[in-house]
This record gives C-alpha cells, sequence and structure tokens, in this order.
C-alpha cells in the first residue's frame, strides 16, 4: 500500500451553507474510512484557506481517487494528489567528537 497526500481544496463559489449540510455524513464516511485504514491524518484549513488535508492509503493513485471521491464533500473540491515517501534517515557522522 501507498500513501498519499490529498489537497482538497473548495472550488471557487462553493455555497458554505449546502457543504455545512453533508458535514454528518462527512464525518461518518470519514470515520468508515479510517477504520478500515484508507485514511489516516485528516487536517482542516477551512476558516482562512477553504483546504482539507488528506492523507490516504491506498494500492495506487487511481485507487486514493475513489477513496476520496467516496467522501460526500469532495463534489466541492479540486484535488491534487501527491504520493509520499518515506523520510530519509540522516546517517550519523562518523567524525564525532
Amino acid at each position: 500500500m501507498e500513501k498519499f497526500m490529498v489537497v482538497c481544496t473548495f472550488t471557487s463559489g462553493t455555497d458554505m451553507a449546502e457543504v455545512m449540510g453533508v458535514v454528518a455524513q462527512e464525518q461518518e464516511k470519514v470515520k468508515e474510512l479510517t477504520s478500515a485504514g484508507k485514511i489516516g491524518a485528516l487536517f482542516l484549513a477551512t476558516r482562512e484557506r477553504g483546504t482539507v488535508f488528506l492523507e490516504v492509503i491506498a494500492a495506487d493513485s487511481d485507487d486514493a481517487r475513489q477513496t476520496v471521491l467516496s467522501l460526500p464533500m469532495s463534489k466541492w473540491w479540486d484535488l491534487d494528489f501527491y504520493p509520499l515517501n518515506a523520510p530519509v534517515a540522516r546517517e550519523e557522522s562518523a567524525d564525532k567528537s
């Protein structure tokens, strides 16, 4: 399985009253996907930036896209997918004083 960071930005002109109408459904779906191991971290920056950050765990980018599109709010988002790689371990200096 691979990990992806998905940047979900609300499209210009989104009626946030409509968005608020599906919050309970969105939360339930996120809970379901998290329990299934398909969503890891979720961060909201909606007040000033209108953006949601999702860590998605999937077999490939198509699978990651399908996971995100299963969310009720996805119809209002522009999506950017970033495949993640593990951090590179820094080598310890051989010249320790």
